[in-house]
């Protein structure tokens, strides 16, 4: 098998995985162009494989040990190797000139929820947030070409919050469940909650107020739209426009978390998607969220 076969071969590997782990950013990522889409999906991949190791049921010593794994072989890219997701990031870095550091932001993230860390403000939430979804962010940016673009970075990273903001709200309960509560302590308190969210009324009413928080995140973040390419719009509003449905739906019944997994319905997935193709910004809803400032 030649090299360029086993790279094709690679990127065939993180696109399946794209379409079988990313719920929501598939969507999105179909709408690209085939090598954009590639890489991208190769980004994704390979961010997978890090959240799978920090949400794993390894003990945390057994989760560093592999998070440190992770790092040096992204200090190694290149070598000869038999794994198809770092082969193509590797394929993917050469293209496109992925900034790798963003990786190592993302590993931060990840050893960050094994080591249990709590968040008492929403600055320090906020630290979090960039490292697992910025990252994601800015290393999209370099696959559309649109990283020097004048403040792409900052708003990739302000979307990421906005994203990353709606995953915290959804998974509310479940987070809770494997000991882990990322909504900041002091806007807990302001509404009557104790620290480990244990009264489902109080979070209900923490919930409305990190919904209209998370909403002004967005109106930040979709600034990035108009500094991108067709494709590159059309992706981005897709999977922004998803995410935001789903905060959107929260945020009508903030108590649905405490009930189940909140979700945007796949056919309303679907139809997102194939607006964004005709107009990036026309799957995103148009009213405000309303509530607590």
């Amino acid at each position: 098998m030649t090299s360029s076969q086993s790279v094709e071969l690679a990127y065939r590997e993180c696109e399946a995985i794209t379409r079988r782990e990313a719920k929501n950013f598939a969507y999105g990522i179909r709408l690209l162009h085939p090598p954009e889409r590639r890489a991208l999906s190769a980004v994704y991949a390979l961010a997978r494989r890090i959240d799978d190791i920090g949400d794993g049921d390894e003990p945390p010593e057994h989760k560093l040990e592999e998070l440190a794994a992770v790092r040096k072989q992204l200090g190694a890219l290149g070598e000869p190797r038999n794994d198809p997701v770092l082969l193509a990031i590797a394929d993917a870095r050469s293209r496109y000139d992925l900034p790798m550091d963003a990786f190592g932001d993302l590993v931060d993230g990840c050893e960050m929820d094994v080591g249990g860390t709590t968040y008492s403000t929403i600055d320090d939430l906020l630290v979090y947030c960039r490292r697992v979804a910025g990252s994601i962010g800015r290393l999209s940016l370099a696959v559309f070409g649109s990283a020097g673009a004048p403040g792409a970075c900052g708003l990739a990273d302000d979307l990421g919050v906005a994203l990353q903001l709606t995953n915290i709200l959804r998974d509310v309960k479940e987070d809770k469940r494997r000991g882990r509560v990322y909504l900041p302590a002091t806007d807990a308190a302001a509404q009557g909650s104790p620290p480990d969210l244990s009264d489902d009324e109080s979070l209900g009413r923490l919930v409305a107020f990190e919904c209209t928080r998370a909403e002004q995140w967005f109106e930040r973040g979709l600034k990035l739209l108009p500094l991108l390419d067709r494709r590159s719009q059309a992706c981005v509003g897709a999977m922004a426009g998803i995410y935001h449905r789903l905060l959107r739906r929260i945020a009508s019944d903030p108590m649905a978390v405490t009930r189940g997994r909140v979700s945007v319905p796949a056919p309303e997935k679907l139809w997102v998607a194939m607006t964004c193709l005709v107009s990036p910004r026309g799957a995103v809803p148009p009213a405000r969220v309303q509530g607590a400032s």
